[in-house]
């Protein structure tokens, strides 16, 4: 698609017959023609991990929220902050990489065209056209990103609970009969990653340490029930998107016994801000009325292995020192990642991995945090209560009809189908894999109703018609 020439302008195109009428769009236009309205942080910009907030001026002008520069056009603002993040970058690709309240400016553009009929093709939601030569450059920007560190599609774009929204765009839906399949993401060690580097992408995975390599004990025991395991597997498994939920429990200084109760997942997409706050809201009210305690947090690497990529491990970091709070006193807090689609898994159950951050050695205050291998007990619960299965209701509604909701009719692999897989929980104990109480898995046109009678030695029965 044509657009507004960043600096240095841009490759000619003549795309639909409208190239030349496209270059006159600019967000002054867009605001004049009531597409856009001006306001304080509407803009955005994400790179590498890093998040740059500008203010839409009336007269088109965006002003970056951190030093007060005015720039004249989205490719400048986006060109001069990528150089910041990599001196090596030449191109800011402004109209497809500057976001309007999460949605790219380039389907502005792009309505803005259709609307003054200048026949532009339609794209799909997922593809917003580019503008005007900036093709080439998205598509070397992405190669770029991924060679950084072997980024995933689904790694891409995420909202850790508790931090500012990243603005992902949900993948397209993957054609039916077709397994998902993703770039590997291949994982370093820790004793490889060295000082923090801005360049590196926040997304590389890193292998996790145990206690015992390192001479040390683990600071405290854990215990986690069985039903936490299920529900937060059960909500990575609906979604080929990343997942975020918070975990309750209680912490007993005397025993230094950390006790996970209960999962909470978030049902809300990374990128929304305002409803995420809303369910945030709610599962803290939650918590209390349970009497439970923030204890940790879990995460989803649909396609990729349960280890902690460096975002994962600052998150991680972060909960633990919020918990610790202004108190002498120590207070643990867990995180778990859930692999429920990774082709390296050793069987068709999840990988749940466990870690803890242990800060970076004093002499070595700019390293990262060493991410540390967690021992678990498994607590085997007699039978899923009501409300777990009132929660995998909510989680069924909130993903129906989604671009990214798994079609478990598909083939998972030549002998089983994503129900199949879903069927199986994770195990309760290492190596230990037993039958998942779900009968039949949520369908673009599934509505849910629990049917009860679920006792303590039955089966029980999810049906989603």
């Amino acid at each position: 698609m044509a657009g507004t020439a960043g600096p240095g302008g841009g490759r000619g195109s003549a795309r639909g017959g409208c190239t030349r009428r496209a270059r006159a769009v600019t967000l002054r236009v867009l605001l004049k023609d009531a597409l856009l309205e001006p306001g304080a942080g509407v803009l955005s910009i994400y790179y590498l991990g890093k998040k740059f907030i500008g203010d839409l001026q009336p007269d088109g002008r965006i002003v970056w929220q951190e030093t007060g520069q005015v720039f004249n056009s989205p490719s400048a603002w986006a060109t001069h902050c990528k150089k910041l993040v990599n001196p090596a970058k030449k191109s800011g690709c402004g109209w497809a990489s500057v976001k309007y309240k999460g949605q790219k400016l380039d389907k502005y553009k792009a309505a803005w065209l259709r609307r003054h009929q200048l026949h532009m093709p339609v794209a799909p939601a997922d593809e917003s056209p580019a503008s005007e030569g900036e093709e080439e450059e998205l598509l070397m920007e992405e190669e770029e990103e991924e060679v950084l560190a072997g980024v995933s599609a689904e790694d891409k774009n995420r909202r850790p609970p508790g931090k500012g929204p990243s603005e992902p765009a949900h993948p397209e839906a993957t054609p039916p009969g077709k397994r998902m399949e993703n770039k590997p993401r291949v994982p370093v060690r820790y004793c490889m990653l060295g000082s923090r580097d801005s360049a590196r992408n926040p997304h590389t995975l890193v292998e996790v340490t145990s206690f015992a390599a390192i001479n040390k004990f683990q600071p405290f025991n854990v215990a986690i029930s069985s039903n936490v395991l299920f529900l937060l597997d059960f909500h990575s498994h609906l979604t080929r998107s990343e997942v975020v939920g918070y975990l309750g429990g209680r912490w007993d200084i005397n025993s230094q016994m950390l006790t996970v109760l209960r999962a909470f997942p978030c049902r809300s997409r990374l990128g929304d801000a305002e409803t995420a706050a809303a369910t945030e809201e709610e599962i803290y009210q939650s918590l209390f009325l349970r009497g439970l305690s923030l204890v940790g947090w879990y995460h989803s690497h649909p396609h990729s292995p349960a280890l902690p990529s460096l975002q994962d491990i600052d998150t991680q970091m972060d909960y633990q020192l919020r918990l610790q709070g202004s108190s002498n006193g120590f207070q643990p807090c867990l995180a778990l990642l859930c692999s429920p689609y990774y082709s390296g898994n050793p069987g068709p159950e999840s990988k749940i991995s466990p870690f803890w951050v242990m800060p970076p050695p004093e002499q070595r205050p700019s390293d990262y945090g060493i991410p540390m291998e967690v021992e678990m007990a498994y607590v085997q619960d007699g039978f899923l209560t009501n409300d777990i299965l009132h929660e995998m209701m909510l989680l069924v509604e909130f993903y129906k009809g989604a671009p990214d909701l798994v079609r478990f009719q598909q083939p998972w692999s030549q002998e089983h189908s994503y129900l199949d897989k879903l069927k199986v929980r994770p195990p309760a104990s290492p190596g230990a894999a037993a039958p998942s109480p779900v009968h039949r898995a949520p369908q673009e046109s599934d509505h849910s109703e629990d049917r009860k009678g679920n006792s303590p030695g039955t089966s029980s029965v999810m049906e989603l018609h």
